[in-house]
């Protein structure tokens, strides 16, 4: 009974932590600045990280490797946003602009919305 709710409780998160890494690696491509990539890319990739490490950390068991990956998991929970801040900040020293609607003229919505209002 334990072992199966672990297996599926490991299932569960490593499927949790592949989606989020697909949402992250979508939003990296999709997104139309730096900023907004570098958000997206420390959020989702960074839970997604987690929820792959905490799988893999509950697969383990009680081991010295179990010790190590949680150890990890801490590392990536501090090193991803610290990274994802210091390329956003990098990018605003150097002057790039955030993205805003008004630049291509498009305010976000799609022609049928604008005409219900």
């Amino acid at each position: 009974m334990i072992e199966t709710i672990r297996f599926w409780a490991i299932v569960v998160l490593v499927v949790l932590g592949l989606f989020f890494t697909f949402v992250s690696a979508v939003g990296v491509l999709r997104l139309p600045d730096v900023y907004a990539r570098s958000h997206t890319a420390s959020q989702t990739d960074t839970l997604g990280a987690g929820m792959a490490l905490a799988a893999v950390a509950l697969a383990l068991g009680w081991q010295n490797a179990t010790i190590y990956t949680v150890l990890l998991l801490f590392f990536v929970f501090i090193t991803n946003p610290t990274a994802a801040h210091a390329i956003a900040r990098s990018a605003a020293e150097t002057g790039i602009e955030p993205w805003t609607p008004e630049e291509d003229g498009n305010t976000g919505q799609s022609q049928t919305e604008g005409e219900n209002r």
